[in-house]
């Protein structure tokens, strides 16, 4: 149970970051953590498959800079995709 809170803190943390980063705020504190859980699950696999490791000494910050990339990354392609049509 434990660990379903601190998926969601650090998921609608990490979706507000990056929704003000890469310009998607703004959408609202469910769609933030959802941006933020399936971004940290990205942001896990991209960390991984290219071997970055951060080694700040505080495993939640390492935790949350992944999450926080996955979720721009994530934002920047679902803007790509979501785009108006001109």
């Amino acid at each position: 149970m434990e660990q379903w809170i601190y998926l969601i803190l650090f998921g609608s943390v990490a979706g507000f970051i990056a929704g003000q980063l890469v310009g998607g705020g703004g959408r609202g504190l469910i769609v933030n953590i959802f941006v933020g859980i399936i971004g940290a699950i990205v942001g896990g696999y991209l960390f991984n498959t290219f071997n970055i490791n951060l080694n700040t000494g505080m495993g939640w910050l390492d935790k949350l800079i992944e999450a926080v990339a996955g979720s721009s990354v994530l934002l920047i392609v679902l803007g790509m995709f979501s785009g108006r049509r001109r």
